[in-house]
């Protein structure tokens, strides 16, 4: 390959947009698919959905009555003989129920019905979180293969350029560190792609992983978002995370299932009441019924029933403080994602528009002041390589901007239309 050639070839690759530069094989993997998968396949979702299903079938059994007692027995048999002649000898059966004191059972039955709405709805925020990860592990793989597609496309120039600076060398037209540089230059290229490939196997697995297959199973290609709009501000986004993540919705589930304890805790005082109705069987003389009322005494409330009523006390402003504490976090979080995601945004923008344009005129120059002898060898290389870590960077952006994006949509429960 003469220099003439080589001027070709560079003009002809620098020309060309960042799309056809980057563009991976064809998507056979779309992230509806993955996400559907995850949906359907995660074992850690199905385990939170069958929990949240186990947890509906608690509220009845908590304001139920406490199961009835029948007795039998032989009342008032003569020792000598064990005989039915003592009038007051009988058969007996009898019924016993404890009837709570009202409003035990109801407040019982409302703690439970709100915890069980708050797994449900932890349930729905494992899925939704499950898809987030989804997608950002999808998009790392994205980014990956199109990064491995550029760092490919750069080795094959710098083989060329290898080509070149040994053709010159032969002939006396360039020192030998020239060759050298353009050995080391391949050597680095190869080391950078040898690490991606790696991170791209493991990004595999732990995508594998979420969709319970096999670590080694193939990933195929996989399609990459381009960056949209500008989010909205975190205030608006938290007033949609308020009123729409689960785990927010959870967490108001559990204080009102704190208050019914606690008001349910303060009827412990209250004396449970029962009722018992005995019929006796007396072989020689007139059968007789008896009927009993009976109640509890809170004898022992300094030691049952008073640190109950203050531990679910405790236990409600816990309740408050863990869902003060959760909004909080859900706000930094949504701040933090959202400021990756803008970050991602603008500087996509800055360097489809003039960064990335300006190194390919960068590499023009070099190109031209190589052809003229007017620049080093490294010079050449140096400006190529920078169109290559700016492309590579391009589409780490996107892949960070969607992850990001993913992440807001969790918590807020909207799509890209619906901010």
């Amino acid at each position: 390959m003469n220099l003439t050639t080589l001027a070709g070839a560079l003009a002809f690759s620098v020309a060309l947009p960042l799309p056809v530069r980057a563009q991976a094989p064809v998507d056979t993997l779309r992230l509806s698919e993955a996400v559907a998968r995850v949906r359907a396949a995660n074992p850690a979702l199905a385990a939170a959905r069958l929990q949240a299903d186990a947890a509906q079938q608690r509220p009845s059994q908590a304001g139920a009555l406490p199961d009835p007692q029948l007795t039998l027995g032989l009342m008032n048999r003569p020792l000598d003989g064990f005989g039915t002649g003592e009038m007051m000898t009988m058969n007996t059966v009898g019924v016993t129920q404890m009837l709570p004191w009202p409003g035990k059972r109801g407040f019982n039955a409302e703690r439970f019905r709100a915890l069980a709405d708050a797994q449900q709805l932890g349930a729905v925020e494992v899925e939704r979180q499950l898809v987030a990860r989804v997608t950002g592990v999808y998009a790392d793989v994205a980014a990956t293969d199109r990064s491995l597609t550029i760092m490919r496309q750069t080795r094959a120039l710098l083989v060329s350029f290898l080509s070149v600076s040994q053709s010159r060398y032969a002939v006396g037209e360039t020192p030998q560190q020239d060759v050298l540089q353009a050995q080391v230059a391949i050597a680095r290229m190869v080391e950078d792609i040898t690490v991606m490939e790696e991170a791209r196997v493991a990004l595999s697995a732990q995508l594998n992983a979420l969709l319970d297959r096999s670590a080694t199973a193939p990933v195929p290609a996989v399609e990459l978002a381009v960056p949209g709009e500008a989010l909205p501000s975190p205030d608006s986004l938290m007033a949609l995370a308020t009123l729409r993540r689960p785990a927010l919705l959870a967490a108001e589930e559990r204080i009102r299932a704190a208050d019914a304890g606690y008001r349910q805790a303060r009827r412990e005082l209250y004396p449970d009441v029962m009722v018992a109705v005995e019929y006796g069987q007396r072989p020689q003389y007139t059968d007789m019924v008896s009927i009993m009322v009976g109640v509890s005494l809170p004898l022992w409330a300094g030691g049952r029933q008073l640190p109950l009523r203050r531990e679910m006390e405790v236990l409600r402003a816990t309740a408050d403080a863990s869902a003060r504490d959760l909004a909080n976090e859900t706000y930094a979080t949504i701040t933090l994602l959202r400021a990756e995601a803008e970050r991602a945004r603008r500087l996509t923008a800055l360097y489809t528009t003039d960064i990335l344009p300006q190194a390919r005129a960068a590499v023009e120059a070099a190109l031209s002041a190589y052809r003229v002898g007017s620049a080093d060898y490294m010079t050449l290389v140096e400006s190529e390589m920078t169109v290559n870590r700016y492309e590579i960077e391009l589409v780490r952006l996107a892949a960070v901007w969607q992850g990001a994006t993913a992440g807001i949509e969790a918590m807020t429960g909207s799509t890209g239309g619906d901010r």
